[in-house]
């Protein structure tokens, strides 16, 4: 499979709300990422390139999938002679990612390779990718990998080669819709987000990092999300981590896509499980069976464990919205737990564990270090035992959960607790 691409030249004489994109064949910076499959698109490099400003016209994305060979994404990216190549870099493509990127260096120890993302934006120095590159932006790229690039091609290239980008005003960032392809939109999951953060503090998670949560202009944003729509879109899927934190936003939203209702509309939003007040309520009731998805991290309903992570849930008000959605709603609900969190082991789990279903595969916690889970220390990070419990005892749940919401795991997790015997 060739690499889904665009990028290139603005037409001469175009306003922005038309703005047409035709294919570089020589792009001097391209932004590159290896999807887990084809129907995924990456948010993130649309960000990239919405701010790349008056180098925009010499750029271009170039996505792949894991399942193409390294060498494959390697000629095809040298092809087009690249100054610069920047990789988003996440859990499930860094493996893959650094084969490119040896390939790409050993061919052309000229090219410039700007590394970014999640994977690589902590415990970053001892991974073998980043002695491979030239150049990391950890945190949130949007304008630092623009002024990176302004240098390198400026012939005044850094010599810090590991940049801490700040986090940017919202307000400030060029929106990336406008970049999704006819392609994509016909084909593909289009990823938007009405907000940037988390302000949880739970010590599983790389979200809590942030300290807060951060909303975009809301009209601008409908304004881009009713480009969208009028485009044909009509899955969307929001990567809003609290979606529901200020219920006046999430009001406002609910109403945008009542009042635009088809038989063809599906939104997937991230939901706090605690925090469900009567505004949402009464839309959310409104919305047709097969429109709406909701993710819900619930994560444990263990007290003493919540303690341990310091996660703030209200398991009362939990049980009461879990049972208010299923029971009054159309919603399809994702309800997550996670198998492993320090001082639970299974005979815990297999006692406060509600109806809810699902898995994530968190990394370990140094604070945690004789209470956490023994993880691989390559990604995914599977678990091979739980706190307390043998590794064969874990093992087959730990293949068969995984940490990718395997079709197989909720039978697999039934039958670890003992539910099926």
């Amino acid at each position: 499979m060739a690499a889904c691409s665009f990028g290139g030249r603005i037409k001469e004489n175009t306003s922005y709300s038309s703005w047409k994109y035709t294919p570089d064949l020589m792009a001097a910076i391209l932004l590159s990422t290896l999807n887990a499959r084809y129907f995924h698109s990456s948010l993130g490099l649309r960000y990239l390139l919405a701010n790349l400003g008056e180098l925009q016209a010499d750029a271009a994305i170039r996505e792949f999938i894991i399942t193409q060979r390294p060498l494959d994404i390697a000629e095809t990216l040298l092809a087009e002679q690249p100054r610069i190549v920047g990789f988003g870099v996440y859990i499930w493509n860094v493996a893959e990612t650094t084969q490119v990127v040896a390939l790409l260096k050993r061919v052309r120890p000229d090219l410039i390779i700007v590394l970014g993302g999640p994977e690589v934006s902590h415990e970053w120095a001892e991974q073998p990718i980043i002695g491979l590159a030239n150049y990391l932006v950890t945190g949130p790229a949007d304008l630092a990998f623009a002024r990176l690039c302004r240098r390198v091609l400026a012939d005044d290239p850094p010599v810090e080669t590991v940049i801490a980008a700040e986090y940017p005003p919202l307000d400030q960032l060029a929106l990336p819709y406008r970049l999704y392809t006819d392609e994509d939109i016909a084909h593909r999951l289009i990823y938007v987000e009405a907000s940037r953060g988390c302000p949880f503090r739970c010590e599983f998670c790389l979200s809590a990092l942030d300290k807060t949560a951060w909303p975009f202009p809301l009209e601008l944003f409908l304004a881009e999300i009713q480009q969208l729509y009028d485009r044909g879109v009509r899955h969307f899927k929001f990567v809003d981590r609290t979606f529901n934190l200020n219920a006046k936003v999430g009001a406002r939203i609910l109403d945008f896509f009542l009042e635009r209702l088809d038989e063809r509309l599906f939104l997937h939003f991230e939901l706090i499980p605690d925090h469900l007040p009567e505004p949402l309520k009464e839309r959310i009731v409104r919305f047709p069976p097969g429109t709406l998805q909701f993710e819900i991290g619930v994560q444990t309903f263990n007290p003493a464990v919540q303690a341990l992570i310091d996660r703030k849930q209200d398991n009362r008000k939990t049980e009461e919205n879990l049972t208010w959605l299923r029971q009054h709603t159309h919603a399809h609900l994702h309800a997550d737990l996670i198998v492993g969190l320090p001082g639970e082991d299974l005979s815990q789990l297999r006692r406060r564990l509600r109806p809810t279903g699902g898995s994530r595969s968190p990394r370990n916690s140094s604070r945690h270090s004789e209470t956490a889970a023994r993880c691989a220390d390559q990604p995914p990070y599977r678990r091979f035992r739980l706190p307390l419990q043998p590794a064969s005892t874990l093992q087959p749940a730990v293949l068969g959960i995984g940490g990718f919401h395997d079709h197989a795991a909720p039978r697999t997790l039934r039958s670890l607790l003992g539910f099926d015997r």
